[in-house]
């Protein structure tokens, strides 16, 4: 299973940015959560908002009100709708996904996207 992320770039603080995250491989046979993560440089990775797949969302504190997960099941994708962005939004960006890989085995495995740098200049 690969997680492909895209959409970061440089961005004026109060603009806006959609990051997107694609699953693919053979071995998905349902996606469980889905989230975004970021790390800023010198700090741990901290969850943003994570989605599960019947659509709860759950947001970071700092981000309430301002970014939006989304989630398409069918597509095995994960959007990340990021408005009045601030500076201290900057970071490396990275999807994650829980996949359980067949019918018959019911745990879920973790694999995490490459991550996609997001600066906010103020």
């Amino acid at each position: 299973v690969q997680l492909q992320a895209s959409g970061g770039g440089l961005v004026q603080a109060g603009g806006s940015l959609r990051l997107s995250c694609v699953a693919s491989g053979r071995n998905i046979f349902k996606i469980n959560s889905m989230a975004w993560y970021r790390q800023a440089p010198g700090k741990e990775r901290d969850l943003v908002a994570v989605i599960t797949s019947d659509g709860r969302e759950n947001y970071a504190d700092s981000v309430k009100g301002r970014f939006t997960i989304f989630r398409d099941n069918a597509k095995n994708t994960v959007d990340l709708q990021m408005n009045s962005l601030k500076p201290e939004d900057t970071a490396v960006y990275f999807c994650k996904a829980d996949v359980q890989p067949s019918r018959i085995l019911k745990y879920s495995a973790t694999y995490w996207g490459q991550g996609t740098q997001v600066t906010v200049s103020s």
